[in-house]
C-alpha cells in the first residue's frame, strides 16, 4: 500500500546533508577564484537563515569585488604598458630626429667647407692686373734707345709714384731688391712655372721665399733705375733669366685679365 506524507511544510533536510552541500558550493567558488577564507562563516552557521545570509551571498559579493579589483589592476597595468610604449616610441622618434638634424648639420658643414675650398682654389688660380684701374702706356717690343736690347722687354703701366703694385697670381718670390736698370724690382715664380717681374718700384713689400697670392700688395710704384718717370714695368718670362720674356699682354689675357 502507498504511504502518504503528512500535510504541512516539508521537512528540511538533515543538518549533515545541508552542511555537505554548502561546503561543496564554497569549494566550487574557491576554485573559481574566490578566497578560501569565505567558507569559514558558512561552516560556523547553525541554521538555514544564517547559511543564506553569510554563505553563498557573501562569497558572491566578495567574488565580484575581487573580479572588479583584478579588472582594475589589469586596466592599470595595460595603461602603464601603453604609456611606456608611447614614451619609448616618442624617445625613438626624438632620437631619430636628433640624428637626422645632426646629419643635416654635418652635411651643411662639409658643403660649406667644400665651397670654401673651391672658392679658395679659384681665387688662387685667378690672375689680376698688377696695377688696378690703369692702362698700358708703353707696349711690348716697342723700339727705343732707352733699352739696352733695343726694344721693350715688357709693358709699362701708368702709375703715379706710390701706387699699390699687386702680384698678378699665386707664386713665390725669388728676387726682391736692386735690379740694376730695373731699379728696385721683384721677381715671382708663378705656380704654373712662369715668372713675372715688377720694376722701378719705390719700395718693396715682400722678401725672397715669401708666398704671395693674387692681388696681394708687394710694393709701391716709382721711378728707380733706368726710368724717365714713375710707372710700373711689368714682364712675363718663361724662365728667371733676362731674355726669356714673352708678351705680357698675351700672358695676362691667357689668364683672363684684360689690359
Amino acid at each position: 500500500m502507498a504511504f502518504i506524507r503528512a500535510t504541512g511544510k516539508h521537512r528540511r533536510t538533515s543538518r549533515p546533508v545541508r552542511t555537505t552541500r554548502h561546503i561543496a558550493g564554497i569549494a566550487t567558488l574557491a576554485a573559481g577564484g574566490v578566497v578560501a577564507s569565505v567558507a569559514s562563516p558558512a561552516l560556523a552557521a547553525t541554521d538555514e537563515a544564517r547559511t543564506q545570509d553569510t554563505g553563498l551571498q557573501h562569497a558572491v559579493v566578495l567574488g565580484d569585488e575581487l573580479a572588479n579589483h583584478v579588472a582594475a589592476q589589469a586596466d592599470a597595468q595595460q595603461a602603464e604598458a601603453e604609456t611606456a610604449a608611447a614614451k619609448a616610441k616618442a624617445e625613438a622618434v626624438a632620437k631619430k630626429q636628433a640624428e637626422e638634424a645632426k646629419r643635416r648639420v654635418e652635411a651643411a658643414r662639409k658643403a660649406k667647407e667644400r665651397a670654401a675650398r673651391e672658392a679658395e682654389r679659384k681665387r688662387l688660380n685667378t690672375f689680376v692686373a698688377p696695377v688696378a684701374d690703369s692702362y698700358v702706356s708703353t707696349s711690348y717690343k716697342a723700339s727705343s734707345g732707352l733699352w739696352s736690347s733695343g726694344s721693350h722687354t715688357g709693358i709699362d703701366f701708368h702709375a703715379a709714384s706710390g701706387t699699390s703694385v699687386h702680384a698678378v697670381g699665386t707664386g713665390t718670390v725669388v728676387e726682391a731688391g736692386w735690379g740694376g736698370s730695373y731699379g728696385n724690382n721683384i721677381v715671382i715664380k708663378m705656380n704654373d712655372g712662369t715668372y713675372t717681374q715688377y720694376g722701378h718700384l719705390s719700395s718693396l713689400g715682400v722678401s725672397v721665399g715669401q708666398h704671395v697670392t693674387p692681388g696681394q700688395q708687394i710694393g709701391l710704384s716709382g721711378a728707380t733705375g733706368n726710368a724717365t718717370g714713375p710707372h710700373l714695368h711689368f714682364e712675363a718670362r718663361t724662365g728667371a733669366d733676362y731674355g726669356s720674356d714673352i708678351d705680357p699682354v698675351a700672358y695676362l689675357h691667357s689668364h683672363g685679365v684684360n689690359v
